[in-house]
């Protein structure tokens, strides 16, 4: 191991988080990374790369010679032969240098026993991987943003590719190509906007790049999309480490065979990773105690004196401005970059040639950053920013040559929120923080630099010692920064800003500007079409039962434990709508209740099945459109369109699309409509109401879709059961059992919720949802409808009267739904309507899919909700009598969720130990769903 401790001996000690490395591997992976805690409630570890340099600074050449290693692991993977001796020889290299132990020289040049300085090692080991013949200009490489688009160019410039990187990026006019997920990392948004899709639409392979696999999911996604949009024989994921399971293994070997390609993994280093139990909540529970880490540094905080030394006085601020000095713009690896080897090692990548920089400008760069540096032999930082990674590499190599010093590193800034600890055995020792200056999708937020400050001692004295992937314990005289090129000057300087930060730790600070070469807004093809779908390509049902106004995610990694998915919502960290609950087969008990409720409830749900049609009808001159709220809407939809079928023969035209309450309707599918479909035709179909939450967002959207678009739909729901008055158009208003709001996918047509989530939903595409095929075994959507279709002829006379006597009535809401769940929220100390789900309908989707803290139930309709009553005592969850409840049943979500707030079992608390503290704890609930 290395002479110095293990960047992860604090985290392996304090949370038990140990890494085993495989023994057949090129390189350990504990050579490889360190360990920190990260500021994530998605991920409490963070594996630090020691190659990557990207919270690290590294000496350039060992992040060029890791990058060049991998990517001829890739040119294997792709056919091309390479001797193993050789890689094993270069993996040796690049070993004895992270452990900083002695190279000894090979050659007979350098004497007997000559020591080789690292700098020398690497060149030496980058110039054995050049001699080796990956060439393979056909294929496309991706990297993943933020991390490794700077490795992704490396790999795709060892193979001779075409390269694009994943961005967060928000340019004018962009239009994506694919979007997609990854779940665990701070900001999750990656879009591809290539301005030319070519590469991507050809049956190329695929090269896929990243600093890590932990579970593959980001992966997967990918493929998946990438895939749907343009078939790939053969995807080739490079990663730096591989530590995913085997059931994580597993899932790209199924993942390969349902889309009949072949997906191949080569890393560095590959292993497992072991967490043990409760991860998160230890890892946060260790944060807290720990000295200056209560909180996530704010958007505009400069380096603390805790985390840093710094000097008396701040340092200097010195402009290098390339666009002044030449004519010659730098294209983004985001927008796509043909095939070209770079020029930073063979000279021989042309000036015209965007996404690098050629080697005489290189080393024009590096001598005017030389001028600029104190004559001072402290060590120089170049600093890259979050995705522009290369450029800045390249750069910080070629002033290494030109200074003629081993005192060059490199790193980059990021927006990864990272607990730093100054110890030895710890892989993140100081942080400067600073608030964003590019335009992304997420917005401005705080970012950060790792590593750049001195480290202190106990006493206050600087500690010896650092090696070529360590922080330097003096830290740096000197700081060069690259941000993004066409960056103003302005947005980087000042008060809060990035130079502001670095000036408080080093003595000088270099800002080299450059000019930027970025696609006019018009440069992107037009975004295609969305296109519905239909049985039995996705759902269960027939396709002329139902046209879905969605996009087909089934492929996508969105589901999440219900614990977990609750604290995010909570939290105010994520909408509902952008993850999903797990979907379980319900249980042989279950499966006998939802038998007796549908043989109990069929005549009654056929009733008000019939009398809302016969109202729809009348109120759209018999011929709406229906358009119903997947997916509880959805089988209400079709069986309204089989009644006008049978009873009158018409033939209506039905949609499923989706609301998310908090986003409002799919615009997507508005604008589909209203170019197909006469506006005022179209009527809304849902399943039931609550309190009404979803009766206002539908209006709201409506109206704000009139403002952008101009066109007008009428906000008019129909509904089979309204037990919350908030509609006008009703079969009926008790509160009783619909059999299809007892179950979820399986009698939805085995179609999820609907999801809203950016990674995965363009701003042209359909809201999605995934079709649970596996599931279909224990699918019921069609019997369902028709066991309620059997009893149409036998209610007909009573529903077409209780139409007819409704249409006479008064019906206007009077929101009692609305009501009750303000009063019930303030009796029992929640202060969040949100969290307070009424009826049949609301509770059963509290059981199934959130962390529920109460059943209310009246006495009288215990008999109407037994499914209600066993899936309470199936979860643990205490049920109250409640005689004057203006519905069936009532469910309250659990209103102070923690980690702490379910037992081992997942199991809700009970009401004696949560109810003292959801009083003072609702101020800080968010939304529910």
């Amino acid at each position: 191991m290395s002479q110095h401790p293990w960047t992860g001996g604090f985290v392996h000690e304090a949370l038990g988080v140990r890494i085993i490395s495989d023994p057949s591997a090129l390189l350990p992976v504990e050579d490889l990374v360190g360990l920190a805690l990260r500021r994530n409630p998605r991920r409490a570890h963070l594996l630090v790369s020691r190659v990557l340099a990207k919270h690290v600074p590294t000496e350039p050449a060992l992040v060029l010679a890791a990058g060049e290693l991998l990517g001829t692991l890739a040119g294997a993977a792709l056919g091309s032969t390479v001797d193993s001796a050789v890689l094993r020889s270069v993996a040796a290299d690049l070993q004895q240098v992270l452990r900083g132990e002695d190279t000894t020289a090979h050659d007979d040049a350098a004497g007997p026993g000559a020591v080789r300085p690292p700098r020398t090692r690497l060149q030496y080991a980058r110039e054995t991987l050049w001699d080796l013949p990956v060439s393979h200009p056909e294929v496309v490489t991706i990297g993943y943003a933020e991390t490794a688009t700077g490795l992704g160019r490396l790999v795709a410039d060892t193979l001779g590719s075409y390269y694009i990187h994943s961005t967060r990026h928000a340019p004018a006019g962009a239009v994506a190509y694919g979007a997609f997920e990854e779940a665990h990392s701070h900001a999750t948004s990656h879009r591809l906007l290539p301005t030319d899709p070519a590469a991507l639409n050809s049956n190329a392979p695929v090269v896929l790049v990243d600093d890590e696999l932990s579970t593959g999911a980001t992966v997967i996604n990918t493929i998946a999309e990438l895939h749907a949009a343009a078939p790939h024989p053969l995807y080739v994921v490079a990663t730096l480490i591989d530590l995913r399971s085997d059931p994580d293994r597993a899932r790209f070997d199924e993942l390969a065979a349902g889309l009949d390609c072949e997906i191949k993994v080569v890393a560095l280093g590959t292993g497992r990773i072991e967490l043990g139990e409760d991860i998160l909540a230890r890892a946060q529970e260790l944060i807290s105690t720990l000295p200056g880490t209560a909180t996530e540094p704010a958007a505009a905080a400069t380096a603390s004196p805790e985390a840093t030394a710094s000097p008396e006085a701040p340092g200097t601020v010195d402009v290098l401005d390339l666009g002044a000095i030449t004519t010659r713009r730098l294209r983004s690896d985001r927008f796509g970059n043909p095939a070209g080897v770079s020029s930073d090692y063979l000279g021989t990548l042309p000036e015209a040639l965007p996404g690098a920089v050629s080697g005489e400008h290189l080393a024009y760069i590096a001598a005017r950053i030389r001028d600029m540096l104190p004559d001072s032999d402290a060590p120089v930082l170049v600093l890259g920013c979050e995705e522009f990674i290369h450029v800045p590499l390249t750069v910080a190599n070629a002033l290494a040559e030109a200074l003629q010093s081993g005192q060059v590193r490199f790193s980059t800034t990021t927006r990864s929120p990272i607990v730093p600890i100054d110890r030895p055995d710890y892989a993140i020792n100081t942080s400067v923080d600073f608030a964003s200056h590019d335009v992304t999708e997420d917005g401005p937020g705080p970012r950060h630099a790792y590593n750049v400050g001195p480290r202190r001692g106990p006493a206050g004295r600087v500690d010896p010692g650092a090696g070529t992937a360590a922080p330097v314990a003096a830290g740096f005289g000197s700081i060069v920064l690259l941000p993004e090129p066409g960056t103003e000057l302005a947005s980087i300087t000042g008060p809060g800003s990035v130079t502001e930060a670095l000036r408080a730790v080093t003595g000088a600070v270099v800002v080299v500007l450059m000019p930027a070469d970025v696609p006019a807004p018009d440069a992107w093809p037009a975004p295609p079409a969305a296109v519905p779908l239909t049985g039995p390509e996705f759902g269960s049902y027939a396709a002329e039962d139902v046209t879905w106004l969605l996009k087909d995610l089934r492929d996508a990694q969105l589901e999440a434990p219900t614990a977990e998915r609750e604290a995010a919502i909570q939290s105010g960290g994520a909408n509902y709508a952008e993850s999903l609950p797990m979907e379980y087969l319900p249980s042989a008990q279950y499966q006998d209740l939802y038998a007796e409720a549908l043989v109990r409830s069929a005549p009654r749900v056929a009733a008000a099945v019939g009398t809302v049609t016969e109202m729809a009808l009348a109120a759209r001159n018999n011929e709406p459109v229906l358009v119903s709220l997947a997916r509880a809407g959805t089988p209400i939809g079709i069986l309204m369109r089989r009644w006008a079928q049978r009873m009158h023969g018409l033939d209506l035209p039905h949609y499923t699309m989706s609301i998310v309450r908090g986003v409002g309707m799919d615009e997507t599918a508005l604008r589909y409509l209203a170019a197909r479909c006469d506006p005022e035709r179209i009527l809304f179909v849902d399943g039931w109401t609550g309190k009404g939450a979803i009766t206002r967002e539908l209006t709201a959207a409506l109206e704000k879709f009139e403002q952008s678009d101009g066109v007008r739909f009428s906000a008019q729901l129909a509904v089979l059961a309204d037990p919350g008055h908030s509609v006008e158009l009703f079969g009926t208003r008790e509160d009783y059992l619909i059999p299809s709001a007892c179950l979820n996918s399986t009698v939805s047509g085995l179609v999820s919720r609907t999801v809203f989530n950016k990674e995965l939903i363009g701003p042209e595409d359909f809201h999605g949802a995934k079709f649970y095929a596996h599931l279909a075994s224990a699918d019921v959507s069609r019997e369902f409808l028709a066991a309620v279709e059997a009893q149409f002829d036998a209610v007909r006379s009573d529903a077409v009267a209780a139409a007819a006597s409704l249409a006479a009535a008064d019906r206007t809401p009077t929101w009692v739904g609305w009501q009750a769940v303000e009063r019930l929220s303030e009796e029992y100390g929640i202060h969040n309507v949100n969290l307070v789900k009424p009826g049949v309908g609301e509770t059963t989707r509290v059981l199934l899919r959130r962390v529920p803290w109460k059943v209310l139930v009246h006495p009288a309709a215990r008999s109407e909700v037994a499914h209600v009553l066993l899936l309470a005592e199936q979860r643990g969850v205490p049920v109250e009598e409640v005689p004057d409840l203006p519905f069936s049943c009532v469910g309250l979500i659990h209103p102070r969720f923690t980690a702490g707030a379910v037992g081992a079992d997942g199991k809700a608390v009970a009401a004696s130990e949560a109810g003292d503290t959801a009083a003072s704890d609702a101020a800080s609930v968010g939304a529910g769903e």
